[in-house]
C-alpha cells in the first residue's frame, strides 16, 4: 500500500502524505516512501517544482510514537527536502503537530490555510525538538521559536506566518498557491536551482554544524523514562504525571 500519492500538473508534481491511519505521522514507512519519491523528483527533468500536500485533516502529527523513524533518517530526509535541486513548495490545509513542523520548515514556500493549526508537543510527552531544529531554527524568529518550543501552545496560521514558519496564509491555499507555481513555471530550471542553493546554504551549515549532536540528543531523549511515560499517557490520552 501506497502512503505517498502522486499527480503532476504542467511540471508541478504534487506529493500527497496519505496515512490516514495515524494522522500522517512520520513513520518509517512514511519517510523511507517520501524520501525514495523525492529522489525520483530530483532526477526528473520534466518537473519544475515539488508540492507536498496532504490527505485528511492533518498536514503531519509528528513521528509515529508506535513506528518511530531512526534520527539519523530523519534527518536524511530533511536536508533532502533542502538540497533537492527543485522548489519545494508546502500545502497545508490542516494540523501540523511536532516533527511535521520540521517538514514544514525543510520546504522552500510553505502556505496555509487560514483553519490550519501548528504546535510544538515534544515538551508534553517528554522529548525534545531536536533534530527538527535543524530547519527551523535557521528560519523562524528565534524569541517566538522559544515560546512555542516551550509550551507546546497550540497557534494559528497567522502566528506561524509572523514568525516565519509559513510564506502566506488565506482563506483558500489555492488561491494564495496560484500565482506561486505559476511564478515556478515562468522560471529557468537552472535558474531555479541555482538560486534555491543560495537560499538554502545558512541551512545546510546548521547540519553540518549541528546533526550528529542533534540526533544523539533526540535518541537520548526518547530513550529517557518521561518519555516512555509520556508516550504511554498520550497514547492512554491521560496527563502524564508532571502536570501540575
Amino acid at each position: 500500500m501506497t502512503l505517498i500519492g502522486r499527480t503532476r500538473t504542467r511540471g508541478v508534481e504534487t506529493l500527497t502524505l496519505d496515512s490516514p491511519a495515524n494522522r500522517n505521522a512520520l513513520s518509517a514507512a512514511l519517510v523511507d516512501e517520501l524520501a525514495d519519491t523525492l529522489t525520483d523528483c530530483g532526477k526528473d527533468s520534466d518537473i519544475r517544482a515539488v508540492v507536498l500536500t496532504h490527505t485528511g485533516t492533518t498536514f503531519c502529527a509528528g513521528a509515529d510514537l508506535r513506528d518511530p523513524p531512526h534520527p539519523d533518517t530523519l534527518v536524511g530526509l530533511l536536508r533532502q527536502i533542502v538540497e533537492l535541486p527543485k522548489p519545494v513548495v508546502a500545502r497545508v490545509t490542516g494540523h501540523v503537530r511536532a516533527g511535521g513542523l520540521g517538514l514544514l520548515a525543510a520546504c522552500d514556500i510553505a502556505a496555509a490555510s487560514d483553519a490550519a493549526t501548528f504546535a510544538f508537543t515534544e515538551v508534553r510527552i517528554g522529548v525534545a525538538p531536536a533534530v527538527i531544529s535543524l530547519t527551523l531554527l535557521p528560519r523562524t524568529d528565534p524569541r517566538a521559536l522559544a515560546r512555542h518550543y516551550l509550551t507546546g501552545e497550540r497557534f494559528d496560521a497567522t502566528e506561524a506566518a509572523r514568525i516565519g514558519l509559513l510564506t502566506a496564509t488565506g482563506n483558500d491555499v489555492d488561491d494564495v498557491l496560484a500565482p506561486v507555481l505559476d511564478g515556478l513555471r515562468k522560471a529557468a530550471p537552472q535558474a531555479l536551482t541555482e538560486t534555491k542553493r543560495l537560499l538554502t546554504a545558512r541551512v545546510l551549515e546548521t547540519f553540518d554544524r549541528d546533526a550528529a549532536h542533534l540526533t544523539a540528543l533526540s535518541a537520548r531523549m526518547f530513550a529517557s523514562a518521561d518519555a516512555r511515560e509520556g508516550m504511554t499517557a498520550f497514547l492512554e490520552r491521560r496527563d502524564p504525571p508532571w502536570v501540575l
